[in-house]
């Protein structure tokens, strides 16, 4: 396949800086940064996050629409989980320097950093990656869809998603406090549930929208 790409061209790039191309950052020691074809001109199909976590701090759940990702650690430690569709198993792959895990394109997935200082490079197979986050589909999605649907008490699950911020991206949030942290899952199945439809209580309310790096 020819490459479009006009090589004789005065701005055609062949460096960057990504620590110059900050996508998200949380602190200093927790932050992304981005590579895309916005950035370098030259690149072909392929893109990548640079990402720094401390122990603890989660990539929140999201996919790719348009990409796989192989996800690479440099430093520290990370589990990466991946919700397999066809098996409908979560799975787990701890991660250690030199190690990947590899996830196919519109998988369900995130990552939690174990030890502080760690390092990882998410690769994509496409110029710019695009994104659909868990906390944008927890906030766009609307909450009467979710209450007829899944028997969702509308009141309380706009109290339960009140603290949840779209463009999320590195959680828990800087100044999440314990009592949120301690609410578990079963703890809110146990409130969304009507009689009628107990059985249905766990699905998992999904939307859609596109963002882009």
């Amino acid at each position: 396949m020819a490459s479009s790409i006009d090589y004789t061209s005065p701005s055609t790039q062949f460096a960057f800086d990504i620590n110059k191309s900050t996508l998200f950052k949380k602190d200093h020691r927790n932050f992304i940064n981005v590579l895309g074809v916005k950035q370098l001109n030259t690149l072909d199909d392929v893109s990548l996050l640079d990402i720094y976590l401390s122990a603890d701090n989660i990539i929140e759940p999201h996919y790719h629409q348009n990409a796989a990702e192989l996800i690479y650690c440099i430093s520290g430690a990370v589990t990466v989980s991946i919700l397999n569709p066809f098996t409908k198993q979560l799975l787990h792959y701890p991660l250690t320097p030199g190690q990947v895990a590899n996830v196919p394109q519109g998988w369900w997935h995130y990552e939690v950093a174990t030890v502080d200082d760690t390092h990882l490079l998410a690769i994509f197979n496409a110029p710019t990656p695009e994104v659909i986050l868990g906390s944008d589909l927890l906030k766009l999605t609307p909450p009467n869809i979710l209450s007829q649907t899944y028997c969702i008490n509308e009141n309380e699950w706009n109290e339960a998603i009140s603290s949840v911020k779209p463009n999320t991206f590195i959680g828990s949030y800087s100044d999440c406090s314990k009592e949120t942290q301690q609410i578990s899952p079963q703890y809110l199945y146990s409130q969304y549930h009507c009689s009628q439809c107990a059985l249905h209580s766990q699905q998992t309310p999904y939307a859609y929208q596109n963002w882009h790096y």
